[in-house]
Formats: C-alpha cells, sequence, structure tokens
C-alpha cells in the first residue's frame, strides 16, 4: 500500500515497506492498521520518551552474519525497567526483531509454526525445552506492558496491552523467546551479541 490518509487527522502516512501491517501517524501519534484496501485506527502510539540508543528506525543493523534493516520501535515495561523491541527486514525480506535490554542486544527470526517447542506442564525457570532439535532450560517467565510504538510493523501492536513470555537459553548462548496468550503463542530464536560487535549504517 502507497501513501494513505490517518483516519484521524486526514495528514498522509506513508509506509516504508509494502508488507507494513500497523504504522504510526507522525503528525497525530494515531496507530494505524492497515487491511487489504482499508485502513483503521487501532489506538494511540504512546510516549516515547527519547533514551540513548545503540541505532534507531531507518538504520542498518549488521551482527555477525545477520543484516537487518529497522522499521518499527516498540517499548515495553516489566516494571523494574523497560527494553526496546525493533522489527525490520534481512536484505531477502525475512523478517527479524533487534532487542536491546540493559545494554544487551539480541536478534531473533520467527520459528515456523510447525518447530515451535513442546513441553509438559506449564513453561517455568528451570524446565528444559526443545526446539529445532536444539535444548533450552528457561530463565524468564514474566509479563511486560506495551508502552510505546512508532514506525512500522508487520503485525498488530497495541499499546497498553500487556503481553506475557518466556525466556530460555541454549547452552552456547543462543536465545529462545516465546509469546504466549489465550488460544496462541508465537516463539522466536537467535543470538546475543556484545553492543561492542554490532555495527550500525546510518539512514541517509
Amino acid at each position: 500500500m502507497s501513501t494513505f490518509s490517518c483516519p484521524n487527522c486526514g495528514d498522509d502516512v506513508t509506509p516504508t515497506i509494502a508488507r507494513a501491517r500497523m504504522v504510526t501517524c507522525p503528525s497525530c501519534d494515531s496507530t494505524i492498521l492497515i487491511e487489504s484496501d482499508a485502513v483503521r485506527l487501532a489506538g494511540e502510539q504512546g510516549v516515547m520518551h527519547e533514551v540513548p540508543m545503540l541505532f534507531d528506525i531507518g538504520d542498518t543493523v549488521i551482527c555477525g552474519k545477520t543484516t537487518v534493516t529497522l522499521h518499527g520501535h516498540a517499548r515495553f515495561s516489566y516494571g523494574r525497567g523497560f527494553w526496546e523491541e525493533f522489527w525490520g527486514q534481512t536484505p531477502s525480506g525475512d523478517s527479524a526483531w533487534v532487542s536491546v535490554d540493559e545494554g544487551d542486544v539480541v536478534v531473533q527470526q520467527p520459528v515456523p509454526a510447525s518447530n515451535y517447542p513442546r513441553s509438559q506442564g506449564e513453561f517455568r525457570p528451570g524446565r528444559e525445552i526443545t526446539c529445532q532439535n536444539q535444548h533450552f532450560r528457561v530463565v524468564e517467565v514474566d509479563s511486560a506492558e506495551c508502552v510505546a510504538l512508532r514506525g512500522s510493523f508487520d503485525e498488530e501492536l497495541k499499546v497498553g496491552e500487556t503481553y506475557s513470555f518466556v525466556n530460555a537459553q541454549a547452552s552456547n548462548g543462543r536465545l529462545l523467546s516465546g509469546e504466549l496468550w489465550e488460544g496462541g503463542q508465537s516463539w522466536f530464536l537467535g543470538t546475543w551479541f556484545d553492543p561492542f560487535e554490532i555495527k550500525v549504517r546510518r539512514q541517509s
């Protein structure tokens, strides 16, 4: 979809990518859900208080062999602090998330539904789960609230909505993260990086 009028204020909104499913209006801060041939309001984008960041929307982040151009920025609060989630695409068009939490960076990509991990009983710290023939141990089970959004995303996110999540670590440092909700789940697999290992190509 090309440029369209914001259903709240009427100003022009141009998604940065063709596959965007949700964008924020730069004029009135509304979040807009893009459907097949129409757009509708999805809520407010929240207040994104400025903090020092390693990269931002429009930058291309190079982490090891993975390159991601960033299109959307979400902030999640978990009570004692918050972390940043950047959604973007690899050069081949695949979806990827780059997360920053207390200075650490992890790059993750979606796990196909056919490879979702299996666990007997509820996920809890210490439980072992298997995903894509690799063993992980659950290190965190918690919830977080989405408090602000900017840019474009390939899925719908809502400010004020609380998300339950699971983080599990493998012996080689790989991180498996899951989002859980009533009747559904999604999983992401990736690698931690030292911020000094990351290269950033700034948007021109």
